[in-house]
């Protein structure tokens, strides 16, 4: 992969005091991230702002699946290729971008994969996708779920926010194991699912109560 680690840790020293500002964003459960090894790091997806809280948000550095569409621009594609994405073609089973995710993986670093295959135009948590249990199974590697909350008011671009992370899941709490078929994916996906809309409902409660 291409990225830089330069750029990236410029990014974020740049963005986090603007992002701070615009989102007023709350961490929750930062420290349940693994301070390294391999990780997979699953989240809904509201905004394009998403990939930058998720990476303000906690400590390491994250590599994203993003979609292909995004890499049209040559410029743009430099930059965001140099702050850890890579293109994947959604709805149509990329090996290719799933073989780079276990690369980044095996080399010991945090691949981000938004669960639902794209952002949501309702605010509400859309039907999740299998890459990212698959990618849990081809590796054996935990995942972190990650929710991300709008508390403010939702029809406000830059709406108070919340990203919170779950401690990690392994395999055997997904109930996935190296020679797995289609049900445990099924498995799999649903439990990780099932912790980003828990998260989601308590920080709203949450907010309700403040």
């Amino acid at each position: 992969m291409g990225q830089s680690k330069v750029l990236y840790s410029i990014g974020k020293v740049l963005l986090l005091p603007a992002y701070k500002l615009i989102y007023r964003y709350k961490v929750i459960g930062s420290e349940n991230m693994p301070k390294q090894g391999g990780v997979i790091l699953a989240c809904n997806h509201l905004s394009f702002s998403d990939p930058v809280l998720l990476g303000l948000a906690q400590k390491r550095r994250l590599f994203f699946m993003a979609k292909s569409e995004l890499f049209r621009n040559k410029f743009a594609s430099f930059i965001i290729r140099h702050l850890g994405a890579f293109p994947v073609e959604r709805g149509a089973g990329d090996g290719k971008a799933i073989k780079t995710g276990e690369e980044i993986l095996c080399e010991g670093n945090v691949m981000t994969i938004f669960l639902e295959g794209g952002r949501t135009k309702t605010g509400e948590l859309m039907r999740p996708r299998s890459g990212c249990a698959l990618v849990a199974q081809q590796t054996m590697l935990p995942v972190v779920p990650a929710c991300i909350t709008i508390t403010g008011n939702p029809k406000h671009r830059f709406a108070k926010r919340v990203i919170h992370f779950s401690k990690p899941l392994t395999s055997e709490d997904m109930g996935l194991t190296a020679e797995g078929g289609r049900r445990e994916i099924k498995t799999a996906t649903n439990a990780i699912m099932g912790e980003i809309r828990r998260m989601r409902e308590e920080d709203r409660v949450d907010n309700k109560k403040g």
